[in-house]
């Protein structure tokens, strides 16, 4: 029971006169070679099917050049061997399949008006092909078929891969992720510190990665039985917060970012949308949970939705933003920014991550405020009004 994310694809969007920038990003858009960890089979980390891992680094210059910026991508999971195997013969599961160049926009642009606090320094994207969030650490092997479970392993190669080149003096750095890639930045944050300077500034993002532990419309725990048949398979428990697996009756559920937040020590920020659009159709109305498509409509077009439709949204939007609440409230190194858009992954678009039209919260865009909490400009705690009020949303429907 394979749950891929779905890819969005995004309508043309019409050229703006005033908007010079998205003429830039059309016509200059940055594309990074990727890089093989060679090294890495040494440390038994590959890919589901045996691979080497990768990632694409374009160096930071400047002000910027002791500085990091370490983005998981992200891709949805596998829990079962069917669905791991099916995704070792794509790009989820396999480096061979991946394209050998990325494009580097958003939060990963090298241009300053359009990446004004980040622009500048070194930027990696980690290329995900474990499916269980760079968290597992087993194998699979029944004589005809091999899998290879190794996320935990294959983080710690491409990080042991950075520090000789220039991440070991690193000064400022920030671990970032979208989707399965935010949801690793919740379980890889504070470990993460241990492999830096002393002295350096280390914070974390993550990008539609608060995956809630929440009910489906049919009441049933939808999530909770995928990640504990993910955490069981891929031997993912040995891996999450030992604070949180102790302190829990059902540690497995420390993969969920709502039971971890609160052992986290390093500062982070969570960028979300209370009406994400991969929890909304895989967790609040799995298939499963329709099967007559009664949600079809309001699915691609929440306008479409009836009254008792859009009633649960704004109940799943309430179970997000009260689980965050004690954060919200107590964290003073912490920082937010969950808006009321049909979205899922921000910070790597440049439409969404700063432009004249960009999403907003009280007129801040979602660069601003990722930019005023990392360098302590202003506190940065932005909670959107509910559906529909935001004009400024981009609601990305897949």
């Amino acid at each position: 029971m394979g749950m891929e994310l779905n890819v969005v694809v995004l309508a043309a969007l019409a050229m703006l006169t005033c908007a010079p920038w998205r003429v830039y990003s059309e016509e200059h858009r940055l594309s990074v070679k990727m890089t093989l960890v060679q090294n890495a089979s040494a440390l038994g980390a590959l890919c589901l099917d045996g691979s080497l891992p990768a990632y694409h680094l374009h160096r930071g210059f400047g002000a910027g050049a002791r500085n990091w910026l370490l983005q998981f991508e992200g891709g949805g999971w596998c829990n079962d061997i069917e669905s791991c195997l099916e995704r070792a013969n794509t790009r989820r599961g396999s480096t061979r399949y991946m394209t050998k160049f990325e494009v580097f926009s958003g939060i990963l642009s090298n241009n300053a008006s359009l990446n004004q606090d980040f622009y500048n320094w070194n930027r990696v994207k980690l290329r995900y092909c474990d499916g269980a969030s760079f968290a597992g650490d087993a194998m699979f092997d029944n004589g005809t078929t091999l899998l290879y479970f190794r996320g935990q392993r294959i983080w710690k190669a491409i990080i042991l891969d950075l520090l000789p080149k220039g991440l070991g003096q690193a000064r400022k750095v920030l671990l970032s992720g979208c989707s399965a890639g935010g949801l690793a930045s919740f379980l890889h944050c504070d470990n993460f510190t241990k492999y830096l300077p002393t002295n350096a500034s280390v914070k974390c993002l993550s990008d539609a990665g608060f995956f809630l532990d929440a009910r489906d419309i049919s009441l049933n725990h939808t999530m909770r039985s995928f990640y504990k048949d993910l955490v069981s398979l891929q031997g993912v428990e040995q891996n999450l917060d030992k604070n949180c697996t102790s302190y829990i009756n059902f540690p497995e559920l420390c993969i969920f970012p709502q039971y971890t937040l609160r052992f986290i020590q390093t500062p982070f920020f969570i960028l979300n949308s209370a009406y994400d659009v991969f929890q909304f159709h895989h967790a609040l109305v799995p298939p499963s949970a329709d099967p007559h498509g009664h949600w079809n409509h309001c699915k691609l077009d929440p306008a479409a939705c009836d009254a008792n439709q859009t009633a649960i949204l704004q109940g799943f939007r309430r179970d997000m933003i009260v689980t965050m609440f004690s954060f919200y409230e107590s964290s003073r190194r912490g920082g937010m920014f969950i808006n009321s858009c049909f979205a899922h992954c921000q910070s790597e678009s440049q439409d969404t991550w700063f432009g004249v039209d960009s999403p907003r919260i009280h007129n801040k865009t979602i660069a601003e405020a990722v930019g005023d909490w990392y360098f302590g400009r202003r506190v940065t705690k932005e909670i959107d009004c509910d559906y529909p009020c935001d004009t400024t949303c981009h609601n990305l429907i897949p």
